[in-house]
C-alpha cells in the first residue's frame, strides 16, 4: 500500500458544536448520525454551495469526531503541486473528506485516481466526503464512469447564514476561544470586515490576543481601535 500523506491540520474551532445550522439542520444531524453510527452507511455524501457557506467547516468537524487516525482531510484547492498519486491508499481509513474537488475535477490523471478510491472506499466499507461549489452535475468531469458516481452520491446544498445566524455564529466561535463577545460588538465585526467565517475566525484570534495583553472586554471602541476600523 502507498504511504498515506500527512493529515491537513484541522480547525481547532471547526467542530459540530460550533456549526450554526441555520437552514442546514437536516444535514448536520445527518452527518451527526454517520459521526455516531460509524460505517452505518458507505453512500458518498457531496456537499456543494458557495464560498464559506459551511462546507469546510462540516468536513472537518466529521474528521474530528472521527476515531483518532481513522480519517483524514484533504483541501485540494490549498494542495499546489499535489499529484493524484496523494489519493492512494486512502482507502484503508473510516473516512476521506476531500474538499474543493472541483478544483482538480476535469483533470484526466485525477479523474481516474477520484474514480478508483470511490470504488476502493467502497469496497473496503470506507465513507467518502466530498464538497465542491456546484453539484455533480455542475462539476466538468472527464471520465463518464466518474460522473456516474458521483451523481449516485447523496447531495446537499449548504445554505449561507441569515444575518442573525452570523451573528451566532461569530459569538459561538468566540465562547469556543474563551471570549464574551456582546451582540453589538458582534454585529459591528459582522459588518465591518468581510462576511467569510474563516477570516472572522482570524479576526477573532486577533481580539483575543490584543484583549489579553490589554486587559480589555471586547467593546465596540477597543474593536474599532484593534483593527483600525473606521467610524463608517
Amino acid at each position: 500500500m502507498a504511504q498515506l500523506p500527512l493529515p491537513f491540520p484541522l480547525e481547532p474551532s471547526a467542530r459540530f458544536e460550533t456549526f450554526v445550522a441555520g437552514g442546514n439542520a437536516a444535514l448536520l444531524a445527518h452527518l451527526r448520525s454517520l459521526a455516531a453510527d460509524g460505517l452505518a452507511q458507505t453512500t458518498p455524501i457531496w456537499l456543494w454551495g458557495e464560498r464559506s457557506c459551511g462546507k469546510s467547516h462540516l468536513l472537518q468537524a466529521s474528521c474530528a469526531a472521527a476515531v483518532a487516525g481513522s480519517a483524514i482531510y484533504l483541501p485540494l484547492r490549498d494542495l499546489p503541486g499535489a499529484s493524484p498519486e496523494i489519493l492512494e491508499g486512502l482507502e484503508s481509513l473510516n473516512l476521506v473528506a476531500l474538499d474543493d474537488v472541483d478544483a482538480v475535477a476535469g483533470k484526466p490523471a485525477w479523474d481516474q485516481m477520484l474514480f478508483t478510491l470511490f470504488n476502493a472506499l467502497q469496497a473496503e466499507g470506507g465513507r467518502l466526503l466530498c464538497a465542491a461549489r456546484s453539484a455533480p452535475a455542475g462539476v466538468e468531469i472527464s471520465l463518464r464512469d466518474l460522473a456516474s458516481r458521483a451523481a449516485g452520491a447523496i447531495v446537499y446544498h449548504v445554505n449561507g447564514l441569515a444575518d442573525e445566524d452570523c451573528v451566532v455564529a461569530l459569538q459561538t466561535h468566540a465562547r469556543f476561544r474563551g471570549i464574551d463577545l456582546p451582540d453589538g460588538s458582534a454585529r459591528f465585526l459582522l459588518h465591518r470586515v468581510p462576511r467569510d467565517m474563516g477570516a472572522l475566525c482570524r479576526w477573532l484570534d486577533t481580539l483575543d490576543h490584543a484583549s489579553l495583553a490589554a486587559q480589555r472586554r471586547l467593546t465596540v471602541p477597543f474593536i474599532r481601535t484593534t483593527l483600525g476600523i473606521g467610524n463608517t
